[in-house]
């Protein structure tokens, strides 16, 4: 069963927190954005690090993602096997964390690279005694440091163009403030959302489209139920995720959760026979106000820092598909959206969506957005909405789904189409950049990072109602 629910603290009021929190950013004519100190109230003499001048430019610690790398895991191998995986992920935050206070690679990378050689050979050991061990994977141990505004892949020193793609924005002072605990987010990270033009595009819906939606209501996550596991990732290791989850549905979730535990799990969904977890990283609105995890794991020990902000509206939403039918999804199925180290592994499995109310029509990868007065911020995850048929996971978490053709709508040979959860997240926070998602240490709190993660347990009679409502072409309930 899961663990009592950490609960956090609302110490000031609404409009106390908007008015501190928007007086720590300031917009000019034309969108351009001048870095302040987000942070300088009154906890300024707390002994916490000061941001970073922006004379300084913020490293950060890039390892392989050995994950992305893993054939099929057996399931003789598979606990190991994530008990090493989430091994590694701790050893970088140690190392980011160690780098933070003594600037000196040489005293960083080389025990890093000595600590991950162990680990990744305890995998490969557990691989091999499984079946085959990965020829891949023991090259996999050295790290390196990359700048803030460096693309993955680049060495340290080299300067990242100044692209002017509709992403970049009138976000200015990259590399100039940073957050409260010097590992961001930066000015350069936000962008103001009328400077971006309309980008989002649609595939069109052929005859056979399935054009109906399921939406299931299970709140906002009031009763404040987080936790930093990941049952998905890192299932049986407490802190795998090293940053704070919301969770809405089943309230059994956590790092220990069965899928037993789960179907006996209570659930907020207002369908009971939807008892699925539906899970993301808090957004913190960063004003200096302490969480109660302000000393805990996932919270200020792993460098997220401000007040958690419930969010306005949360909308779960399964649609169809372009070209077909769909089928019911199986029990038990996991999806992981969006790539959670994405700002040192590259977007490739990158999948945010910032936009506001009122331009959804213009949506952010990699910046957050800055909403005009009376626009809200909005979080969308589209989910992968092809099956392989025959797997509720995989080694990597990702190759027994797949998304459908972004032109055609197809999905890939060898799948098939399930139904696609849509998740909008809304937030009333104060405009100007003042807000951040959780993530790793090293992730830089970076927009790139967001993700979304499911675990679906709707009872198999509701689920082949979602899949009816769906393919005739219905709006159900």
């Amino acid at each position: 069963m899961g663990r009592t629910p950490r609960r956090t603290s609302r110490k000031r009021s609404k409009l106390a927190r908007r008015t501190a929190a928007a007086s720590a950013a300031l917009l000019l004519g034309g969108g351009a954005l001048v870095a302040v100190n987000v942070y300088a109230n009154a906890e300024e003499g707390t002994d916490r690090p000061p941001p970073q001048s922006a004379a300084q430019q913020v490293s950060t610690i890039s390892c392989p993602d050995v994950v992305n790398q893993l054939p099929e895991v057996p399931k003789t191998a598979r606990g190991e096997v994530d008990r090493g995986l989430a091994e590694l992920d701790t050893q970088i935050t140690r190392a980011y964390t160690r780098f933070g206070r003594v600037r000196d690679k040489e005293s960083v990378l080389p025990p890093l690279e000595e600590q991950r050689r162990g680990t990744i050979g305890r995998i490969g050991d557990a691989l091999e005694r499984a079946g085959e061990r990965p020829g891949t994977i023991d090259s996999m141990a050295p790290c390196t440091l990359r700048a803030d505004d460096q693309q993955p892949g680049q060495e340290q020193g080299q300067k990242q163009g100044q692209g002017g793609g509709q992403n970049q924005g009138q976000g200015q002072g990259q590399g100039q403030d940073q957050g409260r605990n010097g590992n961001g987010p930066e000015a350069g990270d936000f962008v103001d959302i009328k400077s971006v033009r309309p980008n989002v595009t649609r595939p069109r819906d052929g005859r056979n489209a399935s054009r109906g939606t399921f939406t299931t209501s299970c709140g906002r996550n009031e009763n404040g139920k987080f936790n930093p596991d990941n049952v998905i990732a890192a299932p049986g290791v407490s802190n795998g995720a090293h940053h704070m989850h919301d969770y809405v549905g089943n309230q059994a979730t956590d790092a220990f959760s069965g899928d037993d535990d789960l179907a006996n799990g209570r659930t907020t969904c207002r369908n009971q026979g939807d008892k699925s977890t539906y899970y993301w990283p808090v957004l913190r609105l960063q004003n200096g106000e302490d969480e109660n995890d302000a000393q805990a794991d996932g919270g200020g020990r792993d460098q997220n820092v401000g007040e958690i902000q419930t969010p306005a509206s949360v909308t779960l939403k399964f649609a169809g598909n372009p070209v077909g039918k769909v089928s019911a999804m199986p029990r038990f199925l996991r999806i992981i959206t969006g790539d959670a180290k994405a700002f040192t592994n590259g977007d490739a499995n990158a999948n945010a969506s910032w936009s506001c109310t009122g331009f959804e029509n213009r949506q952010l990868k990699d910046k957050y957005p800055i909403c005009p007065a009376g626009s809200k911020v909005v979080r969308t995850f589209r989910f992968q909405s092809c099956w392989d048929g025959r797997n509720t996971d995989s080694a990597n978490h990702r190759t027994h789904v797949a998304f459908a053709d972004p032109r055609s709508g197809a999905c890939p040979r060898g799948f098939r189409a399930i139904p696609q959860l849509v998740q909008r997240i809304v937030y009333d926070v104060p405009p100007g950049p003042g807000f951040a998602v959780d993530s790793f240490p090293e992730q830089l709190h970076k927009p790139v990072t967001d993700h979304g993660d499911f675990i679906n347990v709707f009872d198999e009679r509701l689920m082949r109602r979602v899949a009816k409502c769906v393919n005739s072409g219905q709006r159900c309930t």
